[in-house]
């Protein structure tokens, strides 16, 4: 039955691990749904017409920046993230009391009974606590316009994977542009993308070095007792 177990487990994390990628567990579609996607209307205005909007010299006076479906757009992603926390506790708590009896009637004596309760407690507590953290991320990435919505911005992502020493790496990413943001050589930087979601991903032996075990992996370890 043990055995069973871990092999139902086994077969789980492989359908886990056969997922596509996804950022925030959720697929491109999903995002543009999200996004409010408006698929352009390339279709002729009249039929019969000399000019049509998809035509071949629709493109003269054009420049080269991303503004349809499918164009290419360069992304310079710079993102610098410092954060700093420090607090400090500090508490002192102490507590006495005393109780007994100094006279009793007929002169008798009360040298027994002169302390019959005396508790006392003292509490001290001294915390200190201070975390930084630092992120800095460089790198540019040519993507694609994936939709265009009804205000005119810009739905863009784009992928990368790359393979070294045995390291896979895939970085993607999600975002809105405004066609004004994008520079004169169609690049624009990470900054001025809306609704930024980036995702880097890295699989190979650093990455399973430092990479916590999934759910399924951690069951399985501690069922057998590692």
């Amino acid at each position: 039955m043990r055995k069973f177990f871990i092999s139902l487990l086994l077969l789980s994390s492989i359908f886990l691990y056969a997922r596509p990628k996804k950022i925030q567990r959720e697929n491109l579609d999903a995002y543009i749904r999200r996004m409010q996607q408006a698929a352009p209307d390339i279709t002729p205005s009249s039929a019969g017409s000399l000019w049509t909007d998809n035509g071949s010299f629709v493109g003269i006076a054009r420049d080269n920046k991303a503004a349809r479906v499918g164009d290419i757009i360069s992304i310079i992603v710079a993102q610098d993230v410092t954060a700093q926390n420090a607090g400090n506790v500090t508490t002192t708590r102490s507590y006495s009391a005393s109780s007994g009896i100094s006279a009793l009637p007929g002169q008798l004596k009360t040298t027994g009974v002169a302390s019959l309760f005396s508790p006392s407690s003292a509490e001290s507590l001294a915390g200190k606590s201070q975390a930084a953290t630092t992120s800095t991320l460089r790198t540019q990435l040519a993507g694609r316009v994936v939709a265009v919505l009804p205000s005119g911005m810009l739905v863009v992502e784009a992928e990368r994977v790359m393979t070294m020493n045995n390291e896979k790496q895939t970085v993607l990413l999600r975002g809105l542009v405004r066609p004004t943001d994008l520079s004169p050589a169609n690049t624009v930087p990470s900054n001025l993308v809306g609704n930024l979601e980036f995702e880097l991903n890295g699989k190979g032996v650093l990455s399973d070095g430092t990479r916590r075990p999934n759910i399924v992996i951690r069951t399985i370890m501690r069922l057998l007792n590692f």
